[in-house]
């Protein structure tokens, strides 16, 4: 099976995230760059997660998952080291109707976490259907180091464009010409 590439607007979408090891940590951080509405639920928190729990006003339990702990949520993630209540918790969300990923076992992700460039409004997500993730990251850390920094400010640029100026064949064939610019003096590493 395939996974679709797509990209998920996180307005209004409550996050469950079950756990707090490294793993959980590392899916927090990720989630971090496009939502804060996430609740964790674990018996341990590291002075880490705490930390990042504190520093973005995030909602936790600091307790065992309880069956029923992932109603009214969107999105469930299971980063803990039990493979059979990551089941439990996938066949749970199939009545709750929400999207489930868990680490260990594939065949129950409705999504995977693939690697990513965020910079500013530029998103560039990687994948390999998760056959090898040390590519996807190696050619993550390629191009993170040849798509320049400046180009937040070009894609606020080219948004305060887009929303001043008047559509048509006018505006496009500027914008158009405004990239063909950009790329045409782009630098890398800036």
């Amino acid at each position: 099976m395939s996974y679709f590439p797509t990209f998920l607007n996180f307005e209004n979408k409550k996050i469950l995230i079950i756990g707090a090891g490294k793993v959980a940590n590392d899916k927090l951080s990720h989630l971090l760059d496009f939502t804060n509405n996430i609740t964790i639920i674990s018996p341990d928190m590291t002075s880490t997660i705490l930390g990042t729990i504190e520093n973005n006003s995030l909602e936790f339990f600091q307790r065992k998952y309880l069956s029923g702990d992932i109603k009214g949520y969107d999105i469930v993630i299971a980063a803990v080291n039990d493979i059979s209540l990551q089941e439990e918790i996938y066949f749970e969300s199939r009545s709750e109707r929400c999207l489930y990923n868990c680490v260990d076992i594939k065949k129950y992700c409705d999504f995977i976490f693939p690697s990513y460039i965020k910079k500013g409004d530029l998103t560039i997500s990687i994948s390999t259907q998760g056959s090898a993730p040390s590519f996807a990251k190696h050619l993550r850390i390629y191009l993170e180091r040849i798509i320049p920094n400046s180009v937040s400010e070009f894609l606020l640029e080219m948004k305060n464009y887009r929303s001043t100026l008047p559509k048509g064949k006018d505006r496009m064939k500027f914008l158009e010409e405004k990239t063909k610019s950009y790329f045409k003096n782009w630098k890398i590493n800036e």
